[in-house]
């Protein structure tokens, strides 16, 4: 039977993990390597290392650090922030990722899904869309979420799966840091109109909403970090409480 994944989620600034709200706001949380090694033991099926910063300030993802953090898990590392080269790609998995994670790029220049994912495989290509309601839609924003690209999410996510992304990562502008919930109607809505996954990721806050968005969402997968980093949920603790609920995860 199909596992739903639970993903512990690094966004790192200068070499340290930090969290916002709505991509703002940013407060440390830990040394990434550390982090990395305790969200293995407590249960996470997969790492996501975001260099959030990356694209803006216009330089190289830390590879130094993602290398490091690759060498003490043993779970799937997702490395992402700053790919923007098919050498950049290639790098981040020469450096020990499993998959890279692409958004500025992959919307500024598609070919880089189809390049990469020709050569690497679509399991490795995972495109991060972030979303944010305009009306009554969503919005693909790009540049850690400072530009609104006017594009219908819904769309691009049609489009990255074509192109041959094996994997979306689904984040919700409004509901970043805040912890009232998933946009479950956006990841129910996405999830909808592709076959691959579609992780969702943006405003967890409580057991429950993990629920919602991994059943009425149908997101494949759910992905979080403040919560985790200042253990107001525990993973472990996470997975008995969905299992007990009838969601099937790895314990």
């Amino acid at each position: 039977m199909y596992m739903k994944r639970i993903i512990a989620c690094l966004d790192v600034k200068d070499g340290r993990v930090v969290k916002g709200v709505n991509f703002l706001g940013l407060k440390d949380k830990g040394d990434p390597v550390e982090l990395a090694a305790r969200y293995e033991d407590e249960g996470a099926d997969e790492i996501v290392f975001l260099d959030i910063s990356a694209t803006i300030e216009g330089r190289k993802t830390l590879f130094n650090v993602v290398r490091e953090t690759a060498s003490i898990i043993s779970i799937p590392l997702t490395v992402g922030g700053g790919i923007r080269t098919y050498e950049d790609f290639r790098n981040a998995l020469s450096s020990g990722a499993d998959k890279v994670s692409i958004n500025t790029a992959a919307f500024d220049n598609p070919s880089l899904i189809s390049k990469t994912s020709q050569d690497f495989g679509a399991q490795a290509v995972v495109v991060a869309i972030d979303a944010k309601r305009v009306g009554r839609s969503w919005n693909v924003f790009t540049r850690s979420g400072s530009h609104d690209t006017g594009k219908d999410a819904i769309a691009w996510a049609n489009e990255v799966e074509k192109l041959g992304a094996g994997e979306i990562l689904l984040t919700s502008i409004d509901r970043d840091g805040t912890r009232k919930g998933y946009d479950s109607e956006l990841t129910r809505e996405i999830s909808s109109h592709v076959s691959i996954p579609v992780i969702a990721s943006g405003g967890a806050g409580k057991p429950e909403h993990f629920l919602e968005v991994l059943t009425y969402g149908n997101a494949d997968a759910a992905l979080a970090a403040g919560i985790f980093h200042d253990q107001i949920v525990r993973i472990e603790e996470l997975k008995i409480y969905l299992k007990e609920k009838g969601v099937e995860v790895r314990l």
